[in-house]
């Protein structure tokens, strides 16, 4: 490392450590009411978690924070991968940059010196942000990183959750690590896992089931792209990640890129970007079932997501690279010259193939639900759409209320649904793009956390009521009069007022604000009697006679 270098990372060290202390520093001007308000439970001699949030990923780091500042810290967040792989950020965000602005915030609950945009300032400087458009992705995993250290949120790494059940009035998790399982007992869990956490990575069954396994992977998937290099490529679909999975082969060194889908072009028109507005974001669900219906038929149904411009502009870079419209798969096999691949538009041959594919939500498909998820609610199971407007789509989504808690499929058969909550793209339909998305995040979160904080104090409203009959912590210190209890208190603490008055007298007088009489009192704003000798106390009234 050149001198020059070392000098860059200690300022940056020095930025980062600076805007890090005024975080902590700005945290304790918000420490108001600062009562921790839960109360302790246990269930067979284990302490009981007020909520377990699943998914160490963005989505469970805000979640942690937000609960947080509303005093509720008996809290586990779990991820089953190591620290920095949580989310997608390292593992299949193949994009450059983020889809979203620059300016989306939504992590840092209104505090300035939390967001994206502070940290980035820090780190590369004012000029270095007036320059970029979005964030790249990996800068955004390391804020990520910094956001999780300088909150110090406990992110259990490496820690999978494999079952959910009812346990009476609550909730039991059957957690895995090392091959060892922990139960734990939780009043409200949390799902924050993401793209596939109501459902699974689609893959068409009737293509892939005679290829083996070393020929193809799905765009989700961990996929070391130097093996590719020198490698004929297929990926099928146009969506979000196709042009992103493309572009890494490319980048990679892939002798030549395919990439077929069924459409006659390329989707130009991005819904999500339309969704961009306070109204939506925080009253989507509060809308009516055949409002929100046709809302979310148009922009899940019609309109996919399409790439971006920079996703394009990197495949066009090569010449080895083809796109082809109007290109439905029809089969494939395998061969010793490579996976054939019928198409309506021909006949391909590929050495591997990557599905850009998507998600199917399907709670069937999530281990973790296995023992409950026949009892939960589906659109299907709520709501009837009018003729014409229907969408199997749509009607596998899960049903969920206000606060992204699961509902129950038949009335009363399975209440315990009300403590489990679904932040992940499984929410759209009922509370829109709040649920994963970063653009949703501040609104989404805020529902959620005041969802949570909001059962959990009716819940326990019976003790809070009993706590309230049983407090008798005195406010007033003496009935008699001020100065008799200020001289108790001895010369030093009257000392220590006296200057604590002038020091506020002479602040108020630097900045401009209008000065208040030597003796008042700060908190009730009302003037203390002023001692006086008993001469002083007399007065001469008009026909000479004293007064007090």
């Amino acid at each position: 490392m050149t001198h020059f270098a070392a000098l860059v990372l200690e300022r940056v060290h020095m930025s980062i450590t600076q805007l890090s202390n005024r975080v902590r520093r700005e945290l304790t001007y918000l420490g108001y009411p600062p009562r921790e308000w839960t109360y302790p439970q246990s269930r067979d001699g284990m302490p009981v978690l007020d909520v377990l949030i699943v998914g160490g990923g963005q989505s469970g780091l805000v979640i942690a924070f937000g609960l947080r500042l509303e005093r509720i810290t008996n809290v586990r967040i779990i991820d089953r991968n190591p620290r920095g792989l949580e989310g997608p950020w390292r593992r299949f965000a193949r994009m450059k940059a983020l889809r979203t602005s620059k300016e989306v915030h939504g992590t840092d609950f209104g505090i300035p010196s939390l967001t994206a945009r502070a940290w980035y300032e820090a780190t590369f400087g004012r000029k270095a942000w007036d320059n970029i458009q979005s964030l790249p992705q990996e800068t955004w995993r390391s804020y990520l990183d910094w956001y999780r250290d300088v909150l110090a949120l406990p992110v259990e790494n490496d820690v999978e959750l494999t079952a959910i059940e009812p346990a009476g009035d609550l909730l039991l998790a059957h957690l895995r690590r090392s091959g060892r399982v922990e139960r734990v007992h939780a009043r409200k869990i949390v799902l924050a896992t993401g793209f596939d956490g109501s459902g699974r990575k689609r893959l068409p069954q009737s293509l892939v089931s005679n290829l083996p396994a070393a020929r193809y992977a799905h765009s989700a998937d961990d996929i070391d792209f130097h093996r590719l290099r020198g490698k004929r490529i297929g990926i099928l679909g146009i969506g979000a990640s196709s042009l992103d999975n493309a572009a890494t082969a490319l980048e990679a060194g892939a002798a030549r890129v395919d990439l077929c889908f069924r459409r006659p072009d390329i989707p130009r028109v991005n819904p999500l970007i339309w969704m961009n507005f306070a109204g939506l974001f925080g009253h989507f669900g509060d809308l009516g079932d055949l409002e929100r219906w046709r809302f979310m038929r148009r922009i899940l149904d019609d309109l996919p997501v399409p790439p971006t411009q920079e996703s394009v502009w990197r495949c066009l870079r090569f010449d080895h690279f083809a796109w082809h419209g109007g290109c439905s798969w029809l089969s494939i096999r395998d061969s010793a010259k490579g996976a054939i691949v019928e198409t309506t538009a021909g006949t391909f041959v590929f050495d591997f193939i990557i599905f850009a594919t998507g998600f199917d939500t399907d709670l069937a498909a999530r281990a973790e639900l296995a023992p409950v998820h026949n009892h939960i609610a589906l659109w299907r199971d709520r709501f009837t759409p009018p003729p014409g407007e229907e969408s199997e789509l749509l009607a596998r989504h899960p049903y969920l209320g206000s606060a992204f808690e699961f509902t129950e499929r038949q009335p009363g058969a399975a209440p315990y649904l009300a403590r489990l909550h679904n932040f992940t793209f499984g929410a759209m339909p009922s509370l829109g793009l709040t649920g994963a998305a970063i653009p949703g995040l501040k609104y989404g979160v805020r529902r959620l956390v005041s969802g949570l904080a909001r059962d959990l104090f009716r819940e326990d409203a019976a003790r809070h009521y009993e706590d309230l009959r049983a407090y008798a912590v005195p406010e007033l210190d003496t009935l008699g009069d001020e100065f008799e209890w200020l001289s108790r208190l001895g010369l030093q603490a009257t000392d220590s007022a006296n200057l604590t008055g002038r020091l506020e007298h002479e602040m108020l007088a630097a900045i401009g604000g209008e000065l208040q009489p030597p003796y008042s009192d700060s908190r009730s704003g009302r003037r203390l009697p002023r001692r006086r000798s008993g001469a002083r106390r007399q007065r001469k009234s008009v026909n000479g006679k004293s007064s007090i």
